[in-house]
């Protein structure tokens, strides 16, 4: 089974809840204030929000814990703070993780220039609790995926140039979010923020209709929900 989501079809976050401005945010899961109880998570992905940043803006020290956090950079640059004493700038092709474990606090912010643009997805670990921890994979590969084995999941990125083909992974969930590009997959178009959940599928393929950018998660059926 695949289901499509569209952009548009994302709940619209972003000023009216934090109450800063220059913020524009697009949940594709129940979070917040926006609560579907048969949107809240597919495998162990909990969250998927793309976030828009004006010069400036940014998210104040706020609280995690028990989530994994993975955050994509797509144009921009993004400052990250935490209470463990980490701070770094996250640019285009770089992967941030960020393991909230038992509690973590941290700032999120817009201090470049430019426009920042990123996706954050949030993943449930299969155990509660531990030491946070906090990675940057400055440059991650094509053909290496992210592992976080503390939920099961692996992500896979995929940048095509027109005309490319890539084989999707087999498995129980996959989910796939177009950051930048078109796609098609199974005859369904897919452009920027659009996302397909697929369950019961193998040997799918996807076929670059535009150079693009591609978020692949790859999850096993340990990863509990749908």
């Amino acid at each position: 089974m695949i289901r499509i989501q569209r952009a548009a079809e994302r709940y619209a976050g972003g000023t009216p809840e934090t109450g800063e401005p220059g913020i524009d945010t697009r949940h594709a899961f129940s979070f917040g204030r926006f609560y579907d109880p048969d949107n809240l998570r597919f495998g162990a992905l909990l969250a998927c929000n793309e976030e828009r940043l004006a010069p400036g803006a940014g998210f104040d020290e706020h609280p995690h814990s028990h989530t994994e956090i993975v955050t994509w950079v797509v144009e921009g640059e993004l400052t990250h703070r935490d209470s463990t004493g980490r701070a770094t700038v996250v640019r285009p092709g770089d992967l941030q993780h960020l393991s909230s474990a038992a509690g973590v606090r941290h700032v999120e912010r817009n201090d470049g220039p430019a426009p920042l643009v990123f996706v954050q997805m949030w993943l449930a670990p299969r155990e509660p609790g531990g030491t946070p921890s906090y990675e940057v994979v400055r440059g991650i590969a094509d053909a290496t995926p992210y592992a976080i084995p503390a939920a099961g999941a692996l992500l896979h990125v995929r940048r095509l140039e027109l005309g490319d083909r890539t084989a999707l992974p087999d498995a129980d969930f996959l989910y796939v979010h177009v950051a930048r590009g078109t796609v098609r997959l199974a005859g369904e178009e897919l452009g920027e923020g659009d996302a397909a959940r697929v369950t019961g599928e193998t040997g799918l393929v996807m076929l670059a209709t535009g150079d693009a950018e591609v978020l692949v998660w790859e999850m096993g059926g340990a990863s509990a929900g749908v």
